[in-house]
């Protein structure tokens, strides 16, 4: 398949999926979610790949949800907007099943879903440029894609509120401390760091090593579907609500908003 926002390149045992939309420092609308579903979903009949490297090009590994986008993909009846909104969901579902060892190589922004995608991958490598923020807060909506067990689990619950209920932006020296990096690199260094690191997986024999990637990653999400099921739900419901016109407005504008719990 031909993407039109990202691209997938193959060597050997390894595969790099980069996000490819820099002039947009990746953010993501429906058609990339889409494409990077798509994209892991078809490592499932690939025997020769062994390691999937996520990547994003220019400045940026991805600054999540695109504000600027139209919307169109959204403008449908109720029934099907509900399943649409769950398109992060799917990609984000997409990536954590993949077979293989995944390796986020992070550059610049992961935020919102940017830093969904980072935590679904098995290994994280950031430049010392890296940073990590949910801004959805700020938005006024929840963080959807069943993504809040996957940073908890990393970092624990408190931690988890400081970045997911407090929005703060956390740098790379942060997030190498509480874990969320395996490796901080000089930005120079982060594509070869990456690769080196895929050597090492690719070099493992395939079947036990994800037959032991699959039994991990069930011993620490096996609740999550059941207690995340409706978050898309709830970002429905939070998005009608005045407090998040107001938080749109302010976040747009580098405003202070006055929210009314309505």
């Amino acid at each position: 398949m031909d993407y039109e926002n990202l691209r997938v390149d193959r060597q050997g045992h390894v595969a790099r999926v980069t996000f490819a939309r820099p002039g947009k420092a990746n953010a993501l609308n429906y058609e990339h979610l889409s494409e990077i579903e798509h994209a892991a979903l078809s490592f499932r009949d690939d025997a020769q790949t062994r390691v999937v490297i996520f990547a994003g090009e220019g400045k940026h590994f991805s600054s999540g949800a695109d504000l600027t986008d139209s919307g169109e993909a959204y403008k449908v009846p109720l029934v099907l907007r509900r399943r649409r909104m769950r398109m992060g969901e799917r990609a984000i579902e997409a990536i954590l099943g993949i077979d293989q060892i995944t390796i986020a190589a992070w550059q610049g922004a992961a935020m919102g879903g940017g830093a969904c995608i980072t935590t679904a991958c098995d290994f994280r490598i950031g430049a010392e440029n890296c940073f990590m923020q949910y801004p959805e807060i700020d938005i006024g909506v929840n963080l959807m894609w069943k993504s809040l067990p996957l940073i908890v689990s990393l970092v624990g619950p408190a931690r988890a509120k400081k970045l997911v209920a407090g929005g703060i932006r956390v740098p790379a020296e942060t997030l190498l401390q509480w874990g969320v990096l395996d490796e901080r690199v000089p930005l120079a260094e982060l594509d070869a760091a990456a690769d080196t690191m895929a050597a090492h997986y690719a070099a493992k024999p395939p079947v036990a090593l994800q037959m032991i990637k699959q039994s991990a990653n069930q011993i620490s999400t096996a609740l999550n579907h059941a207690l995340m099921h409706m978050d898309a739900d709830q970002n429905m419901f939070a998005s009608g609500s005045k407090d998040r016109a107001a938080a749109i407005e302010a976040y747009l504008n580098k405003t202070a908003p006055e929210f009314t719990g309505d």
